[in-house]
C-alpha cells in the first residue's frame, strides 16, 4: 500500500473539490480502489501504487487546468480523467509516440485524442489510407478527424484539406434560404467551419480557404474528380445515398488519405432512400488498407448528460 499527501497551494479547496464535493465524489467514483481523504489545502491518497500514481496524476492535470482556466467543472473531471488514460496509452505505444497533441491551436488550446477510441482514430489512419469512424453525436468523431487532417497539412503530409457533407436537412424543412450558393450552403458545413476556427489562426484560415488549400464543400461536389495528394473527410456520411458514397470513395487519388464519419442513428434520409454509409461498412469491412472505429457513448464529451441521453434511447430500442 502506498500513502501520498497532495498540498493545495495555488487552488482553493472549494475550487478543487467543487460544490459539495462534487468533483471529489466523481474522482473517488472513477477510483473506488482509492481511498481519498480531503482535509482542508491537503488530500491524502491510500491504495495500490500504480492506483495512487495515476489518481495523483490526475489530479495536478486538474490543478493545471485551474491554472490556465480558474475554474474546474464537473465536465473537466470527466474529461481528464479521460484524457489521462489515453495518454497514458500513448505512452505504451512506441510507434506513434508524436502523437499525443495532434494540433496547438488558438489561444493555447492543445488538440488531443480525448478518449481510447479517438486514438484509436489517430492510430487507425497512420497505417490505413481510408478509415471509417461511426458513432453517436458528441463523441468527437468529427472534430479528431478535422485536427488529423490539419496536423497533416502542417505537417506537409499533404497539399490541401477538402471537407464535405451531404447538404441534407436534418428532418426539418428549412424552405427558401437567401443569398448566394456559399451562402445557402454554409449552414450545412457550419461545424467544420468550428473546428478549423479552434485549430488555425483566423487570418492564415482565411487565406487556406481564399487560395483552396482547404476546401469546404457539399459532396455533389465531389463528382467528376480526383482527389489526390489531400486530406479528405466527410462527415455526416449516414445522410449520403448509397450512389453518393460510392462516387465519393471512388474519387480516391494515389496520394489521399480519406476519413469518413457518420452516426447511423441518426439518417435524415427520405424513408425509401437507404443510407450508403451503412452500405459501405458491409460491403467494404474486409478490404485491406480500409480501417472501421466504432465510438460509442463512453467516448461522448460533451455534457455529462449527452452519454445519458445516448444510453437511454439505446435502451429503448
Amino acid at each position: 500500500m502506498k500513502e501520498k499527501l497532495i498540498e493545495l497551494t495555488n487552488i482553493s479547496p472549494v475550487e478543487m473539490y467543487g460544490v459539495n464535493d462534487k468533483n471529489l465524489n466523481e474522482l473517488q467514483k472513477c477510483y473506488p480502489k482509492v481511498k481519498i481523504i480531503a482535509r482542508g489545502n491537503t488530500l491524502k491518497l491510500v491504495g495500490l501504487e500504480a492506483d495512487v500514481d495515476l489518481l495523483e496524476n490526475k489530479i495536478i492535470s486538474l490543478i493545471e487546468h485551474y491554472e490556465q482556466y480558474r475554474k474546474i467543472t464537473l465536465n473537466d473531471v470527466e474529461r481528464i480523467v479521460t484524457q489521462m488514460n489515453g495518454e497514458v496509452m500513448l505512452e505504451n505505444n512506441k510507434d506513434n509516440v508524436h502523437i499525443d497533441v495532434l494540433v496547438f491551436g488558438n489561444h493555447g488550446l492543445m488538440v488531443k485524442a480525448r478518449t481510447p477510441n479517438q486514438l484509436k482514430m489517430v492510430q487507425a489512419i497512420v497505417s490505413n489510407d481510408m478509415v471509417f469512424a461511426v458513432g453517436p453525436a458528441g463523441t468527437g468523431k468529427t472534430y479528431t478527424a478535422v485536427a488529423i487532417a490539419v496536423r497533416a497539412l502542417k505537417n506537409k503530409e499533404v497539399r490541401k484539406i477538402i471537407l464535405t457533407r451531404p447538404a441534407v436537412e436534418a428532418g426539418e424543412n428549412l424552405g427558401f434560404l437567401p443569398g448566394d450558393l456559399k451562402e445557402k450552403l454554409d449552414p450545412y458545413l457550419q461545424p467544420l467551419y468550428d473546428a478549423l476556427r479552434d485549430m488555425i489562426a483566423p487570418d492564415k484560415l482565411a487565406k487556406y480557404l481564399e487560395d483552396g488549400t482547404i476546401e469546404i464543400a457539399p459532396l455533389a461536389f465531389m463528382r467528376g474528380r480526383t482527389l489526390d495528394n489531400a486530406f479528405v473527410l466527410l462527415d455526416e456520411a449516414q445522410n449520403a445515398t448509397q450512389s453518393q458514397l460510392r462516387m465519393f470513395l471512388t474519387r480516391m487519388g494515389r496520394t489521399a488519405k480519406f476519413i469518413i464519419t457518420g452516426d447511423v442513428t441518426q439518417i435524415d434520409l427520405p424513408r425509401n432512400q437507404p443510407s450508403g454509409l451503412i452500405q459501405s461498412i458491409r460491403v467494404l469491412k474486409d478490404v485491406k488498407g480500409i480501417a472501421f472505429i466504432e465510438l460509442d457513448a463512453t467516448d461522448v464529451i460533451r455534457h455529462r448528460l449527452v452519454r445519458s441521453i445516448i444510453q437511454a434511447y439505446s435502451n429503448e430500442k
